[in-house]
C-alpha cells in the first residue's frame, strides 16, 4: 500500500526544522530564509505537477485512474497545507530578523546598530550605559552633554566611538529640537576628531552624526567652517574596500539636498568628486552619485554645468547602464522646456544619443539590456511635450533615422522597434494576437461571434445624442498628433518593405502586419481626411507596374488581403468592445459580446440528434465527473435544453438532469469537495448556466423546487448560522473549504436564481434569506460575506436590497467599501425604456440612492468611492437630475465632494440647487483667483499618468472592479466648462468679465518664457479658454475676442515646449463644438470629423514642419562661454604658479594627469618626485594648491585617488585644524549670533 506524504515523513526536512527549532545559530537569518524559500518553491512546484496530473488523469478510464487520482489528490492536499505551514514560518523569521541584535562588524547595518564590545572604563563603572527608565527621567540635555564628553576620550576601541555616535543619533531621532541648541564650538570639534580618525567605521559614524545634526543652511555653513569638505573628498576617492565611510560621505552630501538654499553650499570641489564617480563604471557608487546629480540638475542646472556633470549624464544615457533611464531623460527634458534652461545643453540634441544606439549599424548589435533602455527612453522621450519637440525639431530626423533602422538585419532591435511604437501609440495587443503572430490563420479563431470581450471603456463617442460629450480624452489628441508624426517620417512605406521583405522571420512580418491595421484604424479614427484618406488605399503595398513578376504580384496582393483581414478584425472586436449597450450592462451578465449562432442552431435539435448528445456526455454510462464532457455539458445547458421540450425529456425522459444535478447536491462531496483550481472552475460555470436554463421554463422550475439541491444547500448554510442550532465539526462552508475547494462556487448558483422571482421563492422556502441576514452578522467571516454579496442580483426589488443596505450601513469599513462597489454596476446603466418587472432606471435609481447615503459615512475612504462612482454615473443627463433630487450635502468632503458638485451645474436643475446654496458666485471666485491655475497642474499629471502606465498593466487591468475608467485619461471637470452647459450659467460668465480676463491674459503673456508663475496663469488662462469654448453655448464667446488666433499664434511660436502643447490641447477642445470647429478652420488648421461630418475633439496643423520648429540657439550674450563649460573637458587644466620650483613642477605634474594622453607620463614623474622630494608633500600650501586644482578641472576618479595619496595624513589634519583654529572665533561669533547654545 502507498501512503500519500501526509502519512510518510519527508527525510529531508528533518534536519532543518530540528536546527531551527532547537535554535542552531550556526545558520543566519537570510540562510533560515533562503532554505523556506526553497522549501515553498519545491512545494509549489509538487503542487503544480499534482493539479497537472490531475487534468492528465481525466482522460483515462476511471477504473485505473480512481487509485492514482486519490494519491495524487493526497499529494496536492498535503502540499497545499505545508505551503500555507511553510509560508508562516518564513514571515516569522521575516519579522524575527527586524528585531534589533548584535549583527557582525564588517556590515554596515552592524556598526549602526550599536557595537558588541564594550570599553574597560565602561566595565569599571567610569561611564557605565544609562538604563533605559533613568535615561526617560534624565534630560535630553544632560545625556548629550554626557555623550560629548564621552566622546573626548582617546585611544578607545572604534567600537567605541561608534556606539557613542549611534546614541547621539538616537537622541537627535527622539528629540528633533535639540540640535538646534547645540554648541558648535564643542560639538564641531568632536565631529572633526571622529571624521579624522584612521578607523573607517568611525569615520562613518562621525558622517552619520554630523548629517542629523544639520538643522538648516546656516547649519550648513558652520559645518563647512570645520574644513568637512576636505574630509568629504578624501572618503569619495577612497577604494572601494572603504565603502562604508563613502556610503555616508555621500549620504552627508545629499542631506544638503533637503535644507532650504542647500544646494548652493555644495563646493566644487566635492562635486567634482561626485562627477569623477558618476563616470567611473566600475564604481559601487556610480548609480547614487548619477541621481544625485540628476537631483541637482533639476534645482540648479548651472552648477552641474559648471563642474562638467552635463558630460557624464549624457555619457550614462548613452550606453544605458544606469537603470533609471527614463529619469535621467526627464532631468534633461526639464531643461529643454524653457529657453533660460535650455542653453545649459551643449547641443540640444543630447536625447538623441538614446536613438544612436538603433542607428548605429554597429551598435545595434549591442546587448538586449541596452537596446531595452534605449527603447524605454525613446518611448519617455516620445511620451512628453518637451521630448517629442527636441526629437521632431530637425525636420524629425532622428525618428526617421529610427524608423529605418527597420531595415538592419538585426531580428532584436527590429522587434524592439516595433514595440516602440506600438508603446507610443498605446496600442493594445488584442486577444487574438499570440495566435496571429504563431502563424494561425484569422479565420480559425477571428469570428467575432467567438471573441472573448475584451475589457474597453465606453467611448464618449457612443453615448447618447442627447447627453453632452463628457469624457474628453487627452491622450487621444496627443497620439493623433504622434501618429502623424509617425507617416510623415515614412512609417507607412517602412512597414510596406518590411512585411514584403522575403528573408525577415514570419513573426516579425505578421507583427508589422498588425501593426500596419492598427495604424490605419487610428488613421481613419483620429486624422483629418489629409492624412487618412490616402493610406487606406495601401498603395505602399500595390504598386502600378505590369512589368513586375507574377510571383511579386501575388505576394503583395496577399499580404494587401492580410492587411485588410487584420483591420476588419480589429473593427469588428473593437466595436464590440465598445458597445454602448454592454458596457453599461453588469458584467455578471455579460460574459460573452455575441451569443453564439451554434447555440441558436442547437435550439431546434431534433429528438434523435439531442438523444445521442446526451449519450455522447458519458453522464449516463460512468458515475464518475471526471469522465464527462463538460464542454458537451455546458453546450446542451445553453442550447437545446432552452427548449422546453428537450428539457421535460432530460426529465422525464433520461437520468440526464437527475445525475447533472446530484453531482451539485452538497452531501455527495463531489462538487462540494472538488479542489478549486482554474480547470476546475468549468464545473462552476455549467452549474450556473444550469440555474439559468431551470428558471426559463416551468418544468424546470418545477424540477429545481422539488430536488433536494436546495434543501442540502440551505442546511449546509444553516451549519454556520449560530442561530439555527445546526452544528457540525467541520462545516461545509468552513474558511478553509471556501479557499480551496468549489464550496465558494454555491454562491454563484445561488446568485444566479437570485436574479429571478421564482429564484427568490425557492430562497425563502429554505429560509435562506433568513440564514443571509445572520451571515452578515459574522465579523470573522469577511470571506463568506464577500462571496455571498458579490454574487447576488440585486436588479429585483426584495431582501437582498436589504441585506446590501444593511452591508452598506452596520459592517465595519472594509465590507463597506466593497458593498459601495458593487453598486457601480447598477448606477451607470443606460436609462432604457423596457419592459419587464423592474426597469433599469428604477435600478438605478435605488443604488443611487444608496450611494447618496454612503456619502455621510464616517470614513472617508467610504465617501470617496461613493463620490466616484456617482460622478461616473452623472454622465448621464437623467441619473444627473435624480442625483440633484436627492440633494446632497457635500460640505463636509471639501475637495472629494468637488468634481460631483462640479457636475451639478451641467443642468438647470442642477445650477438652481447650488444657486440656492450660494455655491456657485464662492467657486467662481475662487477658481478665478487659484484653482484655475491648480488645474492646470492636475491636467498635466493625469496626462503624465496615462502615459507612464504600461501596456501590461492595461491590458491586465479588470475594468469591472476599477471605479475609474481605465485606458486614455480624461479631461478633469472644470468649472467655466459645466457652467457654460446653461444659460443661467453663460449669463453668470458674461456679468463677471472673467472670459475677458482670461482673453488680455493670453493676449499679453503669450511670448513670456522666464517667470514661472507668469507661464503658470498663461496655462491655466488657456484652459479656461478652451473649456469655455467647448460648449456650443460657450463658443460664442469667441466670437467677441480673437483669442482663438492668440492661442495659434502660441501654438506655432511659443518658446516654452509645454505652453505649445497646452495651446495645442485647447485648440482641440475648442474644436469639439461647432463654431470652434469653424474658428479653427479658418486659421489654417485642420480638424478631425466622423462620418457624419461632426467634430470629434481633434485637430492637427495642416504643417507639422512648421508647428515642431522651436529655437534652440542660446539667447544669452554670454551663452558661448556658458555652453563651454557645459563640455567639462573643453578647459584643460592649467598648472598653478608656484614660487618654489620644486612645487612648480609637482603642480605642473598634476595637471598633466588631467590629460588623458600625458596621465601616464606624469604619474611616472609624481612618483619619482615624491621619491627624491618626500618632504614637499608634506607641505600644506602645496596640498592647498593641488585641491585647488582639483575642484577645477576634471580627473578621472583612480587619478584623484593617486593625487592625493602622495600626500601625507598629517598634511589633511593640519589644514583641517589649523584652519579651524584661525577662524574658531568667526565661527564661535556666528553661533552666538544663530543660536543661544545651553549645553556647556
Amino acid at each position: 500500500m502507498t501512503l500519500p506524504r501526509t502519512a510518510t515523513p519527508r527525510t529531508e526536512q528533518e534536519p532543518f526544522f530540528a536546527d531551527y527549532r532547537s535554535g542552531d545559530s550556526e545558520k543566519t537569518s537570510e540562510q533560515r530564509q533562503t532554505d523556506l524559500r526553497d522549501q515553498i518553491n519545491k512545494e509549489t512546484k509538487i503542487k503544480i505537477g499534482s493539479e497537472n496530473l490531475l487534468e492528465a488523469l481525466t482522460s483515462k478510464n476511471v477504473k485505473q485512474a480512481k487509485e492514482q487520482r486519490t494519491r495524487v489528490e493526497a499529494e496536492l492536499g498535503s502540499s497545499n497545507r505545508k505551503i500555507i505551514e511553510l509560508t508562516s514560518q518564513l514571515e516569522e523569521e521575516i519579522e524575527r530578523s527586524k528585531r534589533p541584535k548584535t549583527p557582525p562588524r564588517n556590515r554596515l547595518s552592524a556598526i549602526f546598530q550599536g557595537s558588541p564590545m564594550k570599553s574597560p572604563q565602561e566595565n569599571d563603572g567610569i561611564l557605565q550605559d544609562e538604563n533605559p527608565a533613568m535615561e526617560e527621567s534624565e534630560s535630553p540635555t544632560f545625556i548629550l552633554s554626557e555623550i560629548l564628553q564621552a566622546l573626548e576620550l582617546e585611544g578607545m576601541q572604534p567600537d567605541y566611538y561608534v556606539e557613542k555616535a549611534n546614541r547621539l543619533v538616537d537622541l537627535f531621532k527622539k528629540y528633533p529640537s535639540l540640535k538646534y541648541d547645540l554648541a558648535w564650538p564643542i560639538f564641531g570639534l568632536r565631529v572633526q576628531t571622529m571624521l579624522l580618525s584612521q578607523s573607517r567605521e568611525v569615520v562613518a559614524a562621525g558622517y552619520r552624526v554630523t548629517r542629523h545634526a544639520i538643522t538648516d543652511r546656516r547649519s550648513l555653513q558652520i559645518i563647512r567652517r570645520l574644513n568637512v569638505d576636505e574630509l568629504v573628498m578624501l572618503s569619495l576617492v577612497k577604494e572601494s574596500k572603504a565603502n562604508i565611510e563613502r556610503e555616508q560621505a555621500l549620504k552627508f552630501v545629499r542631506a544638503f539636498f533637503d535644507v532650504k538654499g542647500g544646494i548652493h553650499e555644495i563646493s566644487n570641489i566635492v562635486l567634482r568628486t561626485i562627477v569623477a564617480i558618476a563616470e567611473h563604471h566600475e564604481d559601487r557608487l556610480r548609480n547614487i552619485s548619477i541621481l544625485t546629480l540628476l537631483e541637482l540638475l533639476v534645482r540648479n542646472p548651472t552648477q552641474v554645468v559648471d563642474v562638467g556633470g552635463m558630460a557624464s549624464l549624457t555619457q550614462a544615457l548613452l550606453d544605458g547602464s544606469y537603470p533609471g533611464c527614463e529619469s535621467l531623460a526627464s532631468a534633461i527634458l526639464f531643461l529643454f522646456d524653457k529657453p533660460k534652461d535650455r542653453v545649459c545643453l551643449e547641443s540640444c540634441h543630447e536625447l538623441d544619443a538614446a536613438f544612436t544606439v538603433f542607428t548605429d549599424p554597429i551598435a545595434v548589435h549591442s546587448s538586449e539590456e541596452r537596446l531595452k533602455a534605449s527603447a524605454s527612453v525613446i518611448i519617455a522621450l516620445l511620451q512628453s511635450w518637451p521630448g517629442v519637440y527636441s526629437v521632431s525639431n530637425d525636420g524629425f530626423a532622428a525618428i526617421k533615422g529610427l524608423l529605418l533602422s527597420l531595415a538592419y538585419p538585426s531580428l532584436l532591435a527590429r522587434d524592439l522597434i516595433l514595440d516602440i511604437v506600438n508603446a507610443v501609440l498605446q496600442i493594445r495587443a488584442p486577444s487574438w494576437s499570440s495566435s496571429f503572430l504563431a502563424g494561425r490563420r484569422l479565420t480559425t479563431y477571428g469570428r467575432v461571434a467567438n471573441l472573448i470581450k475584451e475589457p474597453s471603456p465606453p467611448s464618449a463617442a457612443f453615448f447618447p445624442e442627447d447627453e453632452e460629450e463628457t469624457r474628453i480624452s487627452l491622450s487621444e489628441h496627443y497620439l493623433a498628433l504622434l501618429l502623424a508624426v509617425l507617416i510623415q517620417s515614412g512609417l507607412p512605406q517602412i512597414l510596406a518593405n518590411l512585411i514584403q521583405e522575403e528573408e525577415a522571420e514570419s513573426a516579425l512580418r505578421r507583427k508589422a502586419t498588425l501593426l500596419h491595421g492598427e495604424m490605419l484604424n487610428m488613421a481613419n479614427r483620429l486624422l483629418p481626411q489629409k492624412y487618412s484618406a490616402s493610406l487606406q488605399r495601401l498603395s505602399q503595398l500595390v504598386v502600378a507596374d505590369d512589368c513586375r513578376p507574377p510571383e511579386k504580384f501575388l505576394h503583395q496582393v496577399s499580404m494587401t488581403y492580410q492587411i485588410d483581414s487584420v483591420s476588419r478584425t480589429l473593427h469588428r472586436s473593437q466595436a464590440a468592445s465598445r458597445s454602448p449597450f454592454d458596457a453599461m450592462m453588469p458584467s455578471k451578465t455579460n460574459s460573452r459580446v455575441f451569443h453564439s449562432t451554434k447555440h441558436q442552431v442547437d435550439y431546434e435539435m431534433d429528438e434523435i440528434k439531442f438523444r445521442a448528445a446526451v449519450v455522447d456526455t458519458q453522464i449516463l454510462s460512468h458515475a464518475n465527473f471526471l469522465k464527462w464532457d463538460w464542454h458537451l455539458i455546458e453546450e446542451l445547458i445553453d442550447g437545446p435544453l432552452k427548449n422546453p421540450k428537450r428539457l421535460n425529456e432530460a426529465i422525464n425522459g433520461t437520468k440526464f438532469l437527475k445525475r447533472l444535478l446530484g453531482f451539485y447536491r452538497p452531501f455527495k462531496y463531489r462538487f462540494s469537495a472538488t479542489l478549486n483550481t482554474k480547470l476546475n472552475q468549468r464545473y462552476v460555470r455549467a452549474g450556473v448556466s444550469l440555474m439559468k436554463t431551470l428558471l426559463r421554463s416551468n418544468e424546470g422550475i418545477a424540477y429545481l423546487w422539488d430536488s433536494k439541491f436546495l434543501r442540502q444547500l440551505g442546511e449546509c448554510l444553516s451549519q454556520i448560522d449560530r442561530t439555527s442550532g445546526f452544528f457540525a465539526d467541520e462545516p461545509l462552508f468552513s474558511n478553509w473549504r471556501t479557499s480551496s475547494t468549489l464550496t465558494g462556487g454555491y454562491f454563484s448558483l445561488l446568485g444566479a436564481l437570485s436574479g429571478d422571482p421564482r429564484g427568490l421563492q425557492m430562497f425563502e422556502r429554505w429560509h435562506m434569506i433568513n440564514i443571509s441576514y445572520h451571515i452578515l452578522d459574522l465579523r470573522d467571516r469577511d470571506d463568506l460575506v464577500e462571496l455571498l454579496l458579490g454574487n447576488m442580483d440585486f436588479t429585483l426589488d426584495s431582501h437582498l436590497r436589504v441585506m446590501l443596505s444593511k452591508a452598506l450601513t452596520a459592517s465595519h469599513k472594509h465590507i463597506r467599501i466593497f458593498s459601495t462597489k458593487l453598486l457601480r454596476q447598477y448606477a451607470i446603466q443606460a436609462p432604457r425604456s423596457e419592459t419587464g418587472l423592474q426597469s433599469p432606471s428604477s435600478v438605478c435609481e435605488w443604488a443611487i440612492r444608496l450611494l447618496v447615503t454612503q456619502l455621510y459615512d464616517p470614513e472617508v475612504e467610504v465617501s470617496e468611492v461613493a463620490v466616484q462612482i456617482l460622478e461616473e454615473s452623472c454622465h448621464w443627463k437623467s441619473h444627473l437630475e435624480y442625483v440633484v433630487r436627492c440633494r446632497p450635502q457635500l460640505d463636509h468632503l471639501n475637495s472629494i465632494g468637488a468634481p460631483l458638485l462640479l457636475r451639478f451645474l451641467s443642468t438647470s436643475l442642477g445650477y438652481q440647487y447650488l444657486d440656492r446654496l450660494d455655491y456657485i458666485t464662492q467657486e467662481m471666485d475662487d477658481w478665478f483667483l487659484g484653482r484655475n491655475n491648480s488645474y492646470v497642474t492636475l491636467v498635466e499629471a493625469t496626462l503624465s499618468r496615462g502615459f507612464s502606465a504600461s501596456l501590461t498593466d492595461m491590458s491586465q487591468s479588470n475594468t469591472n472592479e476599477s471605479l475609474l475608467m481605465q485606458g486614455h485619461p480624461t479631461l478633469p471637470p472644470h468649472f467655466y466648462r459645466e457652467l457654460t452647459r446653461t444659460r443661467e450659467g453663460c449669463e453668470l460668465l458674461q456679468e463677471s468679465g472673467h472670459f475677458d480676463k482670461f482673453v488680455i491674459t493670453v493676449r499679453d503673456t503669450w511670448t513670456e518664457h522666464e517667470d514661472q508663475e507668469a507661464i503658470l496663469k498663461l496655462k491655466g488662462s488657456l484652459w479656461a479658454v478652451g473649456n469655455i469654448g467647448s460648449m456650443e453655448l460657450g463658443a460664442s464667446f469667441l466670437d467677441d475676442s480673437d483669442v482663438v488666433k492668440w492661442i495659434v499664434q502660441i501654438a506655432e511660436h511659443s518658446e516654452v515646449a509645454t505652453v505649445r502643447g497646452t495651446a495645442f490641447l485647447v485648440l482641440g477642445l475648442i474644436s469639439r463644438s461647432l463654431h470652434g470647429m469653424e474658428i479653427i478652420t479658418e486659421q489654417g488648421w485642420l480638424t478631425a470629423t466622423d462620418y457624419f461630418g461632426r467634430s470629434i475633439g481633434y485637430c492637427l496643423p495642416s504643417a507639422l514642419g512648421v508647428f515642431f520648429s522651436i529655437s534652440i540657439e542660446p539667447k544669452l550674450a554670454n551663452a558661448g562661454g556658458f555652453r563651454d563649460r557645459v563640455k567639462g573637458t573643453s578647459l584643460q587644466p592649467q598648472p598653478v604658479v608656484d614660487k618654489d620650483p620644486i612645487h612648480a613642477r609637482i603642480l605642473e605634474s598634476v595637471a598633466s594627469t588631467g590629460n588623458t594622453v600625458l596621465t601616464k607620463k606624469a604619474a611616472g614623474e609624481l612618483n619619482a618626485l615624491k621619491s627624491r622630494h618626500p618632504e614637499a608633500f608634506s607641505s600644506t600650501e602645496l596640498y592647498r594648491k593641488t585641491r585647488d586644482t582639483l575642484g577645477r578641472y576634471r580627473f578621472h576618479l583612480p587619478v584623484r585617488r593617486f593625487i592625493l595619496d602622495l600626500f601625507n595624513r598629517s598634511v589633511v589634519r593640519e589644514v583641517v585644524l589649523d584652519e579651524d583654529e584661525s577662524e574658531s572665533e568667526s565661527i564661535q561669533t556666528e553661533v552666538q549670533a544663530g543660536f543661544r547654545p545651553r549645553l556647556v
